[in-house]
């Protein structure tokens, strides 16, 4: 199966640095609209088959697009959704994103049973993107794509692709409508093909120097 992982557009919080991740979440800026907008031009040569988004509203509005596009339903699953903030929650200082950052890709290396502070551990967020993907895969589908979220897509691709670790993902960041294809499948494993740290559709001008959408694309080196 072909998995393409895209991060929403951009919401206010983004703007402010917010570790915002309860549902239902902020809806799009003016550029996160333009940037949802761009996604079925950008993706014209994909074949999508299947279109997932998570239970926050700004995945479903970036997904939206594309869904309109191609005549495809867009199947809401709570299981990519954002790791969840616990007590960090709409926090934007450097101490908050550090500990968020640090415990996600500490789930990637394999400390899965460490828990966000207040929330949820790795092996409970894992489950649930590991589920999806499941899902979709049990589907029949050959390319897939799923609109989710930064951290829960580097994450992830950190912890399961053969090819990307974690030195990698925290140093990539995606931008908004940013994305990561892979080739796989749930029993045989993950394979990153692309990793897209710069978005698919405008992006500002001038970004702030803690802003993901200041990143390039960055070709993937083989797993150490």
């Amino acid at each position: 199966m072909r998995l393409l992982l895209i991060r929403h557009g951009q919401t206010p919080s983004n703007l402010k640095h917010l570790l915002d991740t309860a549902e239902p979440g902020p809806g799009l800026t003016a550029l996160g609209q333009e940037q949802a907008a761009a996604l079925p031009e950008a993706l014209a040569s994909e074949k999508i088959d299947a279109l997932y988004a998570s239970t926050l509203v700004r995945t479903q509005l970036t997904a939206a697009p594309l869904a309109s596009a191609r005549g495809l339903e867009v199947r809401v699953r709570a299981g990519i959704r954002e790791l969840t903030a616990g007590d960090l929650e709409m926090r934007g200082d450097d101490e908050a994103a550090h500990v968020y950052m640090h415990t996600a890709f500490s789930w990637s290396a394999g400390d899965v049973r460490l828990r966000m502070p207040g929330g949820e551990n790795g092996v409970e967020a894992l489950a649930r993107f590991d589920a999806v993907v499941a899902e979709a895969h049990r589907g029949g589908a050959e390319t897939v794509a799923m609109v989710s979220h930064g951290a829960a897509i580097r994450m992830w691709v950190a912890a399961r692709a053969d090819n990307v670790d974690v030195d990698h993902a925290a140093g990539h960041p995606l931008a908004n409508t940013g994305i990561v294809i892979l080739s796989g499948s749930p029993g045989r494993g993950w394979r990153a093909l692309l990793w897209e740290g710069e978005s698919l559709g405008p992006v500002p001008l001038t970004p702030g120097p803690n802003d993901p959408t200041g990143a390039t694309v960055t070709p993937l080196s083989p797993k150490e």
